[in-house]
Order: structure tokens, then sequence, then C-alpha cells
């Protein structure tokens, strides 16, 4: 896989990580068609430079092997034992040659990666004083946003959200399904806000083929995008449902590299893309995705994990490049934390946009370490050579 370096000549030296774990409970469960979360286990890296800059980044690993294979568990090992030796106490001319790094003789654990390499971006834009999103080079100071409405009880209740979420500004619906809760959610939230609201419906991978004349149905609703419908390794089975489809499929949990991304383009297996910096192993990897997309005429736009504000910030300067044509999921904190790790919290003004922070530097954002320290449970400090272990 081939990703393109950068000219920012960002050097930096990781001397030392700190490794640690929250817990953030969600305002409300969320629930989508492979299970429901009611709290959120989030791990967090603390990267410190050999000139004493630092900057924070996020694992979005989930608990359970639900959306990938990997964990926080799984990732937390993949990083102490075989990621964060590569980087620590070396030095790199750019972030951008981290991904390389990383992805030698290391098959998978994507998550795991991205949170080093993010990072690792993160702290270059804090040595360069520079916004991360000017790092990226992003070219918007707002950026368009959806939201995301996990599987309801019942029709009525899953209208009273897209409801209220239109009111709200949200520039996107997006309608968790899976078989048994799909057609009839979708019409009902169609009829109720009529035809001039961007909807879309994300199955995360729970049909297959034989599902294709019911999938059909949803051409019905005029919908933006129909997201993983398929499995995720199912390029060919995407292709087939797609030519009977005009909805256009947009593929999530299958694009998970360049390489990936390139091959659904040639298979014609979809005709958007929704970039997630976790899943594809960081943001040099979404950056080419993004650039693949671009020339071949697909529009791209970033997805959400239920991460934190720190998550957060690398999303939003990721939408700030040009072919994130279509809103990301990029709620505010308040739409699932009752208090986040950030201020100022991520907030969407009256016309539905997130404000990208484009006169601060690195993160755009102020990490509340006092909190994070507050509702850690576990922490790890590594160094070159040696390694820290201790419980918050």
């Amino acid at each position: 896989m081939n990703i393109p370096s950068d000219s920012t000549g960002a050097a930096l030296q990781v001397d030392r990580l700190i490794l640690r774990e929250i817990r953030l409970e969600l305002r409300e469960p969320f629930r989508i068609s492979s299970g429901l979360m009611s709290a959120r286990r989030i791990a967090l890296l603390e990267l410190f430079d050999a000139t004493g800059a630092r900057t924070w980044s996020e694992c979005v690993a989930f608990q359970l092997p639900n959306y990938t294979s990997e964990t926080i568990d799984t990732a937390w090992l993949a990083i102490r034992e075989w990621l964060a030796p590569r980087i620590l106490g070396r030095q790199f001319a750019s972030p951008a040659e981290v991904h390389a790094v990383l992805e030698k003789n290391i098959r998978g654990h994507n998550m795991a990666k991205a949170a080093v390499e993010m990072g690792c971006w993160g702290l270059a834009s804090v040595l360069r004083a520079t916004p991360l999103s000017a790092l990226l080079g992003g070219t918007r100071d707002r950026v368009p946003t959806g939201i995301s409405l996990g599987i309801q009880p019942e029709p009525a209740l899953l209208v009273q959200r897209a409801q209220a979420a239109v009111a709200a500004g949200y520039r996107k619906i997006k309608v968790k399904i899976q078989p048994g809760q799909d057609i009839e959610y979708v019409r009902a939230v169609r009829v109720a806000l009529g035809d001039t609201v961007d909807i879309m419906a994300d199955a995360n991978s729970a049909y297959t083929l034989r599902d294709i004349e019911h999938l059909a149905q949803l051409d019905e609703f005029d919908l933006i995008m129909l997201e993983q419908p398929l499995g995720d390794d199912d390029l060919v089975g995407h292709a087939t449902l797609q030519r009977r489809m005009t909805t256009p499929i947009c593929l999530d949990e299958s694009i998970t590299s360049v390489d990936r991304a390139e091959d659904m383009i040639t298979l014609q297996s979809g005709r958007i893309i929704n970039i997630k910096p976790g899943r594809v192993g960081g943001l040099s990897a979404s950056k080419a995705i993004h650039d693949v997309a671009q020339r071949a005429g697909m529009p791209v736009w970033c997805g959400g994990m239920l991460e934190s504000g720190i998550e957060r910030a690398y999303n939003v300067a990721l939408a700030s490049l040009p072919n994130f044509s279509l809103p990301g999921d990029l709620s505010p904190s308040a739409r699932y934390w009752a208090r986040d790790i950030v201020t100022p919290e991520w907030t969407m003004d009256g016309e539905g946009m997130v404000h990208v922070p484009v006169n601060r530097p690195g993160l755009g954002v102020t990490v509340d370490e006092d909190h994070i320290e507050a509702i850690s449970v576990r922490r790890e400090e590594l160094r070159p050579a040696r390694v820290v272990v201790g419980v918050a």
C-alpha cells in the first residue's frame, strides 16, 4: 500500500507514552444491529516529545469484537508489546513516516496502530504550532454534521428522534436498521420528514445477498445511501447488490486500507466511502483513501465510533479535507456525554455545522486532565526499552 508522504518537516521523537483507560457513561443506551452499548471503555494515549511537547490521542476499539475483531484490550496489548516500541525514542522527519513503520510485518490491529499514528500527527501539529487541520491539508473552517440514531423499539419512537434532530439543525439523519426493523421504520421517517431531508440507513453488515429483494425496497425512499448492508469481506456481494439498487451503497467496515478502497472502486461495490481513521489505521491511510476516492469522483464522509472529544478533534480535522463532501457523524459532545473530556466541548451551530479550530495549534481543544484522572481505571507508562505498570 502506497501512503503519500508530506512536506510538513514536522520532526518529532516520542520519548514517553502513557496509556490510560477511562470509563464514560453514555447519556442513553445506543443500539445497532450487533449490540447495545450503555457505557464506553476508552483507551487514551498521552505522547511526550523529546522537547517536552505533548498531546493526546484515542483508540476507538470497542469492548467487544462486534464491529471489528479488535477490542480495547487487544489494542492495549498491541500498543504496549509491538507498536509503541517501534516509535519510542525514534526520530521521524514527518508524522507521515509513522504509518509504514507500524505496518511492517504486523497484520491487522488497525485501531491500535491508528491511536499511535494519529498521536504522532497531533504531536507534530503541537511542535509546529499549527492547527492539525492545516497540517493535514484541510481547506474548510466548518464541516457539516449528521446524527446517527440507534435502533428503536418501534417506528414512532424513531420518528420522534428524527424530528428532534432535524429541529436541532442536523444536516443528515442516519437510521440504524436490522432485519425486522428496517423498511417500515425508514418509511415512517421519510413520511414524517418529507422529501427534502437527507436520510440514510446503516445496517452494520446485518444482511446477506439472500435479502437482496428485501433491501431493494429501500429504493422507494430516496435515501442518500445505504451503509454496509452485507458482510465486511463481501465486496463482490456488495457489487451485486449495487447493480440491483438505485440507492448508493456506502462501505464502512469493508474499507480497511487504500487497497480495499481501490478494489471497491474497481468492482463497483458501492458509490460512497465512510472513512473512519481508527478503522483504516490512522490519518495517513485516511488521506490516501480520500485521494483515491477523489480521483475516482467518489464522495467520502467521516464516520463516528462513539468517541470522546479527543478523537473528535482528529475527525473534525480530517473532515476539513476537500472530498469530505457529505455530512459526517460529528455530533456535539452533549449528544453522547453528560461531560466530555475536552474544553470547549464540541458543539454545532444553527446551520448544522461543526467549526474547525483553525486558529488554535494542535488539536484545537484543551484536554480536561483532572477529569481524566478522576475517571481513569488503569494506566501504563511506556518508555524506550522499559515499561512502568501502574493502576489508577
